[in-house]
């Protein structure tokens, strides 16, 4: 069995509805499907980025964490 796992991120308007969303994921489910890929979920996967210390501290950004949206598929 292969698995397959690509990165979505909705791109939207502030007029835009989830109707934008879901045809956005629909799309890329459809061309996965089309090459012969199943569709199995959406995660979502947390990580955390580091510091950047800056030079002497100036520039410093602090560390964070963010969250990637995926879709998986199995072939």
């Amino acid at each position: 069995m292969e698995f397959k796992v690509v990165p979505f991120t909705a791109q939207i308007t502030r007029n835009d509805t989830s109707t934008t969303v879901a045809h956005q994921m629909q799309t890329i489910i459809d061309d996965n499907v089309n090459q012969g890929w199943e569709y199995i979920r959406m995660d979502s996967v947390e990580t955390a980025i580091a510091a950047d210390q800056g030079c002497f501290g100036i520039g410093a950004q602090p560390a964070f964490v963010t969250t990637y949206n995926v879709l998986v598929f199995k072939k």
